[in-house]
């Protein structure tokens, strides 16, 4: 899309312009470094008054310039995210490159539609739909993509979608900042096990001191300022004491941030993100009620997890040495932070994983919704209650455009499908697209078809199975238990039924026969769906079942001692034999 192409350019921009202010910003932050030295100097050699007084003022002044630094550094790799996440757009749409994490870890052979249907794994539809970019995020993806929702939860999304494809800007910055936060398992299992531990106070004995022992210190030195008498030793004596009892807190403030690396620009970065959630003005339900499940009282969520990102901070400055030695001899700085810290924990953390979950589910969406703007042709589905299913154009989603070839299919009047077709003539192709798109239309996302009405059923599939070496089971045995498991949730539940070739572990009498009561169990069980078959002796149900089955076909035509494969679908029973025809050609057979 040209959007995205102009977009290339203004990020490119942008960047530019932020990486010059960071250079100038540079270049100021180690000049006022510089005056510093000779304001030091100045005090110290020369005992002139003004030269402590320069150097205090520039000391303050290089703690806002690292400041204003740390947040343009946030802000330029912001800038950088969303300047890549076009690039990325654009090169998927133009080149197919699908350069995005596939769920391979979601792989599940045992999954009722996932592994058959190829919703996991490189080039399946989880890749070409995720934009997301937090571990939460991911999770609650892969959780819609395995989910039947209801109804009413479908007609949510559709409608949350929809209105988070039309503001592109808003979900580009949104990914772009999830983008900058891409945290790991480890890191959102770190939340949810320090959420739940128990709180470590610091001790009445230790509150009073660290607030008592302070006041103490500076009081001695001024009494001895004033008195113009030495309280060194006494100033030494307080300092150690002080440093004592802080670092007898430092087991505590060990446990708290063990294992902790990046949480505190982490939690920075989801602090932007809820933001961003707070700020912008939703029409959906969907969208409002996740916005309002981070409304906390008296305080955003945005700035409560802003604080726990600072206190995450403050305390790794323990391994600062130097810092932790002059801080908490002095005012016993990490003691503080430690009360803070454990407040923090007892007000908000029974919410932090309702935050995460909030975020996990706007980027959840907005993958969704960047495949309906990457789609515009795509539809979103009407919904019914009459176990009808009419798609028309119904195409591939994952093929592009230039390749795709669609098909129109009912399963109004006749609620099952026999469909044949010699190899290669798209039988496959077809049930996998029939599948993914029923797929998609249960969790609220357009369709690849020009219209499409649907009652929403869990889809059941058995097209792929595979030998499992570890419980000694073969081909055909794994086959026949997920045929029995299909069986069982369908006697429980409706359901749109896909099979493939069935049975194709024995021989030619007992697949066929197996096939055909594989069908008549469908069929007492009031199954919606389609199997796809090379065997033309099942397509006879047809006259067992007038009124439940229809025989549909992919033919394949001989043009100029060629195979020539239209992949449309027709009435009928397929009748061409293009595996002999081949044979023959390659002088395989006579």
């Amino acid at each position: 899309m040209q959007i995205y192409f102009d977009r290339i350019a203004q990020f490119q921009q942008d960047l530019d312009r932020q990486k010059r202010k960071s250079t100038t910003l540079s270049i100021i932050r180690l000049g006022i470094f510089i005056l510093c030295i000779l304001s030091f100097y100045v005090g110290f050699s020369k005992e002139l008054i003004w030269g402590w007084v320069a150097l205090l003022l520039g000391l303050m002044l290089f703690l806002v310039t690292i400041k204003i630094h740390s947040k343009l550094k946030c802000h330029l790799q912001i800038q950088s995210n969303l300047l890549e996440i076009n690039q990325k757009e654009w090169k998927y749409l133009t080149q197919n490159e699908v350069n995005f994490p596939d769920g391979t870890e979601f792989i599940n052979t045992s999954h009722a539609h996932s592994y058959d249907l190829d919703i996991f794994g490189p080039n399946s539809l989880y890749q070409h739909l995720n934009r997301t970019h937090t571990y939460k995020g991911s999770l609650v993806l892969f959780d819609l993509l395995v989910s039947h929702l209801s109804p009413k939860d479908i007609v949510d999304n559709q409608i949350a979608i929809e209105e988070l494809a039309q503001n592109l800007s808003w979900r580009q910055k949104f990914e772009a900042i999830s983008s900058y936060v891409s945290d790991e398992q480890e890191d959102y299992e770190f939340f949810s096990n320090w959420s739940q531990m128990k709180v470590q106070k610091t001790g009445m004995f230790m509150d009073i001191a660290s607030y008592l022992l302070p006041v103490v210190l500076i009081a001695t030195a001024f009494y001895g300022w004033i008195q113009g008498v030495s309280v060194i030793n006494y100033l030494f004596g307080l300092f150690v004491l002080n440093l004592l009892l802080s670092f007898s807190q430092a087991k505590k403030i060990k446990r708290e941030i063990e294992n902790s690396d990046r949480i505190d620009e982490i939690t920075k970065g989801y602090g932007i993100l809820l933001e961003e959630i707070e700020n912008q003005t939703f029409a959906s339900s969907k969208l409002i009620h996740l916005q309002e499940k981070i409304q906390v009282e008296n305080q955003k969520a945005s700035s409560s997890i802003r604080q726990l990102s600072q206190l995450f901070a403050d305390l790794n400055n323990i391994q600062n040495v130097f810092g932790a030695i002059l801080m908490n001899g002095t005012i016993f700085y990490h003691t503080h932070r430690l009360r803070k810290f454990n407040q923090w924990k007892m007000q908000h953390a029974s919410q932090l994983k309702n935050w995460l979950e909030v975020i996990g589910e706007f980027e959840a969406l907005n993958s969704l919704s960047n495949f309906a703007y990457n789609n515009p042709s795509f539809v979103y589905p009407k919904l019914n209650q009459e176990f009808q299913l009419n798609f028309e154009e119904l195409g591939h989603p994952l093929i592009p455009s230039t390749k795709r070839i669609t098909n129109d299919i009912s399963f109004e009047e006749k609620p099952f499908t026999i469909l044949t077709g010699s190899n290669m003539s798209g039988k496959s192709t077809f049930s996998r697209t029939l599948g993914i798109n029923m797929v998609l239309a249960g969790i609220g996302s357009v369709v690849c078809a020009k219209k499409a009405n649907i009652h929403p059923l869990p889809v059941l599939v058995s097209m792929r199975q595979s030998d499992s070496l570890s419980d000694s089971e073969s081909y055909f045995f794994a086959e026949v238990k997920r045929l029995k498991e299909l069986m069982d949730n369908l006697s429980t539940t409706p359901s749109f039924v896909l099979l493939d070739e069935i049975l194709r572990g024995t021989n030619s009498d007992d697949k066929q026969s197996g096939t055909m009561g594989v069908i008549r169990k469908l069929m007492s069980n009031k199954a919606i769906g389609m199997i796809a078959t090379h065997d033309i002796e099942v397509c006879k149900m047809e006259s067992e079942y007038p009124n439940q089955i229809t025989n549909r076909c992919f033919e394949v035509e001989i043009i100029n001692d060629e195979l020539v494969f239209d992949y449309k679908l027709r009435d009928g029973i397929c009748r061409n034999k293009s595996a002999t025809f081949l044979m023959k050609k390659m002088q395989i057979i006579d």
